[in-house]
């Protein structure tokens, strides 16, 4: 059990990030297309572990939709009737029971009108493997979620020992306010493990014995972890039964949570005492060593971070081996990837990947039977085959930059270079939008090459610059993205992050035409014309639900600024 450390998430960021380039070459990823047509907000994608190779994918709107191995679609497996989908709620996940090949039962989470939590079991159909029966469905277990219709959790699996597990969100709104999470009578904010039974009649689960808390009277029996905001996705590592438990974060950090399969349950990852590795409310919280500290986490940002952290599988599939035992994730929002590995010393290896052409807001990763890596992206209504790209045949072990009289100062260094053709520069002054401003020929030396390029700016606020490294062969990627900072206040401001009084405010320096604001889901809740007039105002929002929003400020056809703000 790591402790809890108290240092910044940056400096975790900084430490793992060198480590990472240290030791190992970054795996690279694309995304290749597999269900482009049918899908309406597919949120998780499972299979059966019955030999047939088939994909389930699990809708919001309550539908499962059965694919073969080549991703022809069979039918709908299921419709699941009576659930609320308003905010983050609707049909979340499901899960095959292991012996799904000889019982025919499996497992859905889902939210109810009331806004409480539900899992119920259904059955297979007699006649049709491909459809499930409507009629058999029994209510396994109601989690009350009163007030708020977010932070719901969103995922079950099955352990190697057997057994369900659930991870349930804090029960929404910002901060936890009632301290669901660190309440031991309250099934908010938990990992649940549960021993399902096959009866026809209830229970339909009983505690298994070696529970944490079996003992414990100010305890809840179901509970196998606590501390957690919002582990909306978390998964096993199917070759050694890791845990994985990617918690989605308040204001300013998305962490990794990692449990080894050896050790025993009764961690207490810490929220709401903390965000990450930072202090958040410890009001009547234990000292920092009772809480387990992520080993990883990302500042709230669009270069370097995110807002909204989707977590996916440690890669054990054959078709890939450079990208054997690293784990995946990725943040809804900024469309950044993460790739997360052993380092061979007890630490991690942790790659950054930015691409333009990775899937918008990835709400789910699924494996196939064979290993396979799928992603769903809710905006595309897509299902897409997580790949290992080309790797480029260089390594670029530094880039370093700074603003002087008037001027960025970039440097890089590769350690070899084969078949490489140049470097692209580009900048960015939102870390969004990307203008090329020139061209570095390669030395193309297999003992790699030191390069530089000034470029001349007055613009204010932080820099941003990137590398497009391209091969001879037209095969490119993207270097990590630099940040310079010119000394000068950023131009455009929207505030508070936290809304008490129903009022949004913005000071901006720029012009733009259009405001956007937009709920977690990526709805549209709020739009209004700024016909092009700079300044300091305010809009009323108290119209809206309490949860976590997404400003865009647009300037013609591009986002050219993005906030965030917390309705309370």
């Amino acid at each position: 059990m790591k402790p809890r450390l108290l240092f910044p998430i940056a400096a975790l960021l900084l430490l793992v990030q060198i480590s990472g380039r240290a030791t190992a070459q970054q795996p690279v990823l694309q995304y290749t297309p597999q269900i482009s047509t049918g899908l309406s907000n597919p949120i998780d994608i499972v299979n059966a572990g019955d030999g047939s190779n088939r994909l389930f994918v699990v809708q919001r709107g309550g539908t499962i939709r059965v694919y073969s191995a080549a991703m022809a679609y069979l039918g709908d497996f299921l419709t699941v009737t009576g659930i609320g989908t308003g905010g983050e709620g609707g049909l979340l996940s499901m899960a095959f029971h292991p012996n799904y090949a000889s019982n025919g039962l499996f497992y859905v989470y889902y939210t109810l009108p009331d806004l409480s939590l539900e899992i119920a079991r259904y059955q297979v159909s007699a006649g049709n493997g491909n459809a499930a029966d409507a009629a058999s469905k029994q209510v396994v277990l109601n989690i009350p979620h009163p007030t708020n219709n977010n932070h719901n959790g969103g995922k079950l699996q099955f352990g190697a020992d057997g057994y369900l597990y659930l991870g349930t969100g804090d029960g929404g709104g910002g901060g936890d306010v009632p301290n669901n999470a660190q309440n031991g009578n309250s099934l908010l904010g938990k990992m649940l493990r549960l021993n399902v039974t096959t009866t026809a009649t209830a229970p339909f689960y009983t505690i298994p014995p070696d529970n944490p808390y079996v003992s414990d009277p100010a305890i809840r029996d179901e509970i196998w972890a606590m501390g957690l905001r919002n582990p909306w996705r978390w998964s096993f590592d199917r070759s050694n039964g890791d845990m994985w438990i990617a918690d989605v974060g308040q204001g300013a950090v998305e962490e990794v949570n990692y449990r080894a399969a050896g050790s025993t349950g009764g961690i207490n990852y810490g929220w709401r005492c903390y965000e990450g590795d930072s202090t958040y409310n410890t009001a009547g919280c234990q000292p920092a060593s009772a809480y387990v500290a992520p080993i990883f986490g990302y500042g709230h940002n669009n270069t370097s971070g995110g807002f909204s952290i989707t977590g996916g599988y440690v890669y054990r599939g054959a078709e890939y081996p450079g990208l054997a035992g690293y784990y995946i994730c990725a943040d809804y929002i900024s469309g950044n990837q993460w790739t997360i590995g052993p380092n061979g010393t007890g630490g991690w290896n942790v790659f950054q990947q930015v691409s333009a052409g990775f899937p918008g807001n990835i709400a789910t990763f699924g494996e196939a039977e064979n290993g396979a890596l799928y992603a769903a992206s809710l905006s595309g209504n897509a299902v897409y085959k997580v790949e290992l790209a080309t790797v480029l045949p260089l390594v670029l072990t530094r880039f370093t930059g700074r603003y002087h009289n008037g001027a960025s100062e970039l440097q890089w260094e590769t350690a070899s270079e084969q078949a490489l053709s140049h470097f692209d520069i580009a900048y960015s002054t939102d870390g969004i939008r990307y203008e090329s401003i020139g061209k570095v020929t390669a030395n193309n030396s297999v003992s790699g090459g030191r390069y530089s390029f000034r470029h001349e700016t007055d613009q204010k606020g932080d820099l941003y610059y990137r590398l497009n490294m391209t091969d001879i062969n037209g095969e490119s990627r993207y270097s990590p993205i630099l940040r310079i900072p010119t000394g000068t206040e950023p131009r455009n401001l929207v505030y508070p992050t936290l809304v008490e009084d129903g009022s949004l405010r913005f000071l901006l320096e720029e012009a733009f035409n259009q405001l956007e604001i937009r709920n977690t889901n990526g709805q549209l809740v709020l739009k209004e014309s700024l016909d092009g007039k700079p300044g300091t105002f305010s809009i009323p929002v108290s119209g809206l639900a309490p949860g976590l929003y997404f400003v865009l400020l647009h300037n013609g056809s591009n986002n050219a600024f993005r906030s965030k703000f917390i309705m309370r």
